[in-house]
């Protein structure tokens, strides 16, 4: 098969294209002929010889990916018959391999796809999505209710969007550039603006009409989320989620004392009854049509163009690598 390997922590340069030998899958295990991967600005970091919250530090060389979707076609000692040729997706947490055209994971982890939900989408759900329903359960949205999303254009801005949109908010959408802000317009947001405009502040300002902010959905941070956090009326809520979240205990007065509030990590986690059950309900969010997932996809070969992509902001939405 082919997949991609990393042999030495660095640019995206170092992520190749090679033929390597099929994984096999152990007790308990399948093997999934992959038809989607995510990635994730995580995977850029790791990839650079960057620890984060990985539990130990990347064994090199590595075959990176931590989310897959695609058919069961191999099972390991132990796991019932019944997965054989079901589509599932699996997020594989700290397991690498999901940058190939096969990937083994605990049977454990995998869901069955739901009808009529495509692999790329069952990848965004179960990484984005769940993260997206995570950070909800600290601030539910209402029809009284304005939200701020910086990064609106993003895999998991889409999906704040659209939750509370669904909820009767009204929305406000920050991205950088004309195209990501003429897609968060489409996507449903009351207001759309450019963060690259010095100016937005004023326009969001203008378009409340004296009405201040409840919630910022801060997976930015730096300037645009200080402008944005300044929208808060007194009982506002700034929430931090995100690796990309710079600066965020920066010593510059970013967090504010009694509404900013970290939401990744155990308490999200422990909040949901479990990663398992945030997957679920992601899933069945998107076969409901309640959340559609914004996807950008790559080849797999070109895996490195992905990440320098992902990694200067020039994505929309859940990037995934189609074999």
């Amino acid at each position: 098969m082919h997949a991609i390997r990393l042999h030495a922590f660095g640019p995206a340069e170092n992520l190749r294209y090679e033929e390597v030998a099929d994984p096999v899958p152990g007790p308990g295990q399948i093997r999934v002929a992959v038809e989607a991967a995510g990635v994730h600005l995580l995977d850029t970091a790791l990839r650079e010889g960057l620890q984060g919250p990985a539990p130990a530090p990347t064994a090199l060389p590595t075959v990176p990916g931590r989310e897959i979707a695609g058919v069961v076609e191999a099972l390991g000692a132990g796991t019932p018959d019944s997965w054989l040729g079901r589509r599932v997706v699996a997020h594989l947490g700290f397991a690498p391999g999901g940058y190939a055209e096969r990937a083994v994971t605990d049977v454990d982890r995998a869901h069955e796809i739901p009808p009529h939900l495509d692999p790329a989408a069952a990848v965004a759900m179960i990484g984005t999505g769940r993260t997206a329903l995570g950070i909800l359960q600290f601030a539910e949205p209402g029809p009284a209710s304005v939200v701020v999303v910086p990064a609106a254009a993003g895999g998991i801005g889409t999906l704040l969007v659209q939750y509370a949109k669904n909820a009767g908010a009204t929305v406000v959408g920050l991205a950088g550039g004309p195209e990501k802000v003429a897609r968060v317009a489409a996507n449903g947001a009351d207001l759309a603006v450019d963060y690259t405009d010095t100016a937005w502040p004023a326009e969001v300002r203008a378009h409340l009409g004296g009405r201040s902010a409840d919630v910022v959905f801060d997976g930015v941070g730096g300037d645009v989320a200080r402008a944005a956090v300044a929208l808060l009326g007194p009982a506002g809520r700034h929430l931090v989620f995100g690796w990309s979240a710079e600066g965020v205990r920066d010593g510059k007065g970013y967090f504010v004392e009694g509404v900013s509030r970290s939401v990744l990590g155990p308490v999200m986690i422990e909040k949901a009854g479990g990663l398992r059950a945030l997957e679920t309900r992601a899933l069945a969010e998107a076969a409901a049509g309640r959340l559609t997932p914004a996807v950008q996809t790559f080849p797999l070969a070109e895996a490195a163009a992905a990440h320098r992509a992902l990694e200067t902001r020039g994505t929309v939405g859940k990037v995934v690598l189609v074999p």
